[in-house]
């Protein structure tokens, strides 16, 4: 049965140079001809057409692409007319009373999914790439989109699949005695298969790291200029910053974008003894942050002796990821704190050394520079159940009958098979297409 012909605006909503409204299904080249009252569609050429009724006068760009060879494998047909509401709104008007109906958010790609022109995880990567913010987002995006990661997956499904078929010679024909060599086989290409879904999962830290940042906690007692540090670190004044004690008494959150990765800053109350009741509330909240935060900035004041606070603070973090800055080296130096990097928020010296010394602490360069970084939660789970079912059989091929390690084989390949879609429950699918933006 022929599915709906589907439409929606492809480009955002509101004022704009162009609106590109999609078409797709078998109805998409009648309904053009319909609005346009042109009947010689060309497939892949970019045609000048006019939209001439009661309601619409508009020049526009259509563009026929014949099925299969099209982004959802379907017919489909754009228009690019002059952005704007009401010019676009009408155009989909036009479609929809001509046969066509509203899509759903992400229908396009996920007929494209349906009709094999992209696999699961390559929709996944579409996504990542439209909600994109920094560079690294967008390259491990592309790496999805580019089919790395299914290259992968689908190498490690065929040897799995070949071992599953000596599985079955050897059960099959028992009277050949070849049951170790099978056995013998069959380790070395499951330790083949673990090394690589290890070097997967050890992508795991750099992943989340791409997709949701560093988290970097501001931590020191009052006034050793952490909202000043952090104004620097921004590029602009964003904290206030005041000679008075106990000035920021909530966090503050920021992010700013280096080399490629993103850096959440988080601004803390100065943490001492208070009696006041809001500003306990704040020193508490600083307190919490340190267990969430993947570095910690320790601010000391460079031209001050250690305080007990000082020492109560670095007490506090000392079994934290934590980098040690001494302030206000514009003044005289009386602080001889080793590692600590000397900076001078008043004259912006040494901020970019912060900045640097954030990202070499947390971003493994080695992880980074590979072509697939696993960033999303259920590739990642399901590499890891993957892992556990490859674990399994080795641990036990010596121990068991062939026939109950090909149970765990089988299932290594059903998990690494939900990655690409080729075996997918139906509201997993619909949950991830349930992300798209409409006209995708």
């Amino acid at each position: 049965m022929d599915k709906d012909t589907i439409v929606a605006l492809a480009t955002p909503q509101g004022s704009g140079g162009i609106g590109i409204i999609r078409l797709s299904g078998n109805k998409s080249k009648s309904i053009a001809e319909k609005i346009t009252k042109n009947p010689n569609l060309r497939p892949r050429y970019a045609q000048l057409i006019q939209f001439n009724n009661n309601s619409l006068q508009d020049n526009a760009i259509l563009i026929y692409f014949v099925a299969p060879n099209s982004y959802t494998g379907e017919d489909v047909v754009e228009f690019q007319c002059h952005g704007g509401r009401y010019v676009t709104d009408k155009v989909i008007d036009l479609c929809l009373n001509n046969g066509a109906r509203l899509a759903n958010p992400g229908e396009f790609t996920k007929r494209a999914f349906e009709n094999g022109k992209i696999s699961l995880e390559q929709a996944e990567g579409i996504i990542d790439i439209i909600n994109a913010e920094t560079e690294s987002e967008a390259k491990a995006g592309f790496s999805l989109l580019n089919g790395e990661l299914f290259k992968k997956v689908d190498n490690m499904q065929s040897l799995l699949t070949s071992k599953l078929a000596e599985i079955e010679v050897t059960l099959d024909y028992p009277e050949h005695d070849i049951e170790y060599e099978t056995k013998e086989s069959i380790k070395k290409s499951l330790l083949s298969i673990k090394q690589e879904l290890e070097k997967l999962i050890n992508t795991e830290q750099t992943g989340r790291i791409i997709k949701d940042g560093i988290n970097v906690a501001i931590l020191g007692r009052p006034n050793v200029g952490k909202s000043s540090i952090l104004n620097k670190l921004l590029g602009y004044d964003r904290a206030i910053v005041t000679d008075v004690a106990g000035t920021t008494r909530d966090t503050i959150s920021e992010s700013i974008i280096y080399k490629g990765i993103k850096i959440n800053l988080i601004d803390t109350a100065g943490i001492r003894e208070s009696q006041d009741i809001v500003e306990k509330i704040g020193i508490d909240k600083s307190i919490q942050t340190i267990d969430s935060a993947d570095i910690i900035l320790l601010i000391l004041d460079n031209s001050q002796d250690l305080t007990k606070e000082d020492k109560k603070n670095i007490e506090l973090v000392k079994d934290k990821n934590v980098i040690f800055v001494s302030n206000k080296s514009d003044l005289n130096k009386k602080l001889n704190f080793d590692n600590s990097i000397l900076v001078s928020a008043k004259d912006n010296k040494n901020i970019d050394k912060i900045k640097d010394e954030i990202y070499n602490k947390v971003v493994d360069k080695k992880i980074i520079s590979q072509d697939i970084i696993l960033t999303n939660k259920r590739h990642i789970q399901l590499v890891k159940e993957a892992y556990n079912n490859i674990n399994n059989a080795l641990e036990n091929i010596d121990k068991v009958t062939l026939d109950c390690i090909a149970l765990d084989i089988k299932n290594a390949w059903l998990n690494l098979g939900a990655i690409t879609g080729q075996v997918a429950d139906e509201k997993i699918i619909d949950q991830i297409f349930s992300r798209f933006c409409l006209g995708k």
